[in-house]
């Protein structure tokens, strides 16, 4: 509550991020890094926007689900320019398994430093027969946990719009989840 009172308004919905620090961590090690992705049970507090790469094997249930859908025919039509515009649109992306070669090689120059190619571990990678409308549900309430370099961990975990009592359930889950993700 006393973050609501002494944050100074703005012209936008704020966001409340939790920050972490760790101790005790050899980052060196590669099983000692944190890598996960928890969900929030009341979200972020807005829509996160979801692209798709499928064939037509997935492109109607894409189509339905997604903020937009890229078929494999029109991979090569990107230049890094629409690249970067992709990245900036969207929060996450969506990758038919077999087609993953391709991804990485049309857009995994741009998405990758971003942090945003399809992650097996998110469940962004799905077979060409994958029913997309729990996997979309389930990622728009997703956050990424991740020690990049550094003992700290930050995620959002909402935004103003949220009731107070709805960011305490999504930082007792993220907590919950870094917590099980600890090697010690």
């Amino acid at each position: 509550e006393s973050l609501r009172t002494s944050a100074k308004k703005r012209k936008f919905s704020q966001s409340f991020d939790l920050i972490v620090n760790l101790k005790n961590l050899n980052l060196k090690k590669p099983e000692e890094n944190i890598n996960v992705f928890a969900v929030l049970p009341n979200g972020r507090g807005k829509e996160s926007k979801i692209c798709a790469f499928v064939d037509q094997a997935l492109s109607k249930t894409a189509m339905e689900n997604c903020d937009k859908t890229i078929l494999k025919e029109e991979f090569g039509k990107f230049d890094k320019a629409a690249l970067k515009n992709l990245t900036k649109e969207f929060d996450i992306f969506i990758a038919q398994a077999n087609l993953m070669p391709d991804i990485a090689k049309y857009f995994g120059k741009v998405l990758g430093p971003k942090g945003k190619m399809p992650s097996p571990k998110a469940g962004c990678i799905v077979p060409p027969t994958a029913d997309l409308k729990p996997l979309t549900e389930r990622l728009r309430k997703t956050v990424g946990i991740a020690t990049k370099n550094e003992l700290i961990i930050k995620c959002t975990i909402g935004n103003e719009t949220l009731e107070n009592e709805k960011i305490a359930q999504n930082i007792t889950s993220v907590y919950s989840t870094l917590i099980h993700s600890l090697p010690q």
